[in-house]
């Protein structure tokens, strides 16, 4: 009998562990990176007039919140006038934000107030050029 109840205060004690360390891992920061890419147009390469656009979702620096911003090291950046549209597919909100126009240095970004769970994401650039950037994430 003392055997069992030893085991299970040592079994008990590995799952509250491995509770506070999931707990700990998903409140890290993490990016998540994603672009709008340049409408073909019949050319392999994409149009000449609009670059690929690398963006990133940034999650775990607050709960319920994700940042849509500039990747990190890109060549090029959001496109600045971006509507982002976003639907939380745990708890069923949705909304949409717009990137900001990054002025005074400040980084492209628009804050995305979706509460936790699975999120699914659309940005929806303003030019022709450009086909939508598609993400999906987990926010804490």
């Amino acid at each position: 009998m003392a055997r069992l109840v030893q085991r299970l205060a040592v079994c008990g004690a590995v799952m509250v562990g491995a509770a506070f360390a999931s707990a700990a891992v998903a409140s890290a920061e993490v990016t998540i990176p994603f672009q709008f890419n340049p409408a073909p147009y019949g050319n392999p390469r994409g149009s000449v007039d609009s670059p690929p656009s690398n963006c990133a979702v940034v999650v775990g620096e607050q709960p319920g919140i994700a940042k849509v911003t500039d990747t990190p090291n890109a060549n090029t950046g959001c496109y600045l006038i971006s509507e982002v549209r976003w639907v939380n597919l745990t708890t069923g909100a949705s909304g949409t934000a717009r990137l900001s126009d990054a002025l005074f240095g400040s980084p492209h970004e628009a804050i995305v107030y979706s509460g936790p769970g699975q999120v699914a994401l659309i940005g929806l650039p303003t030019s022709a050029t450009t086909v939508p950037g598609f993400a999906t994430f987990y926010v804490p």
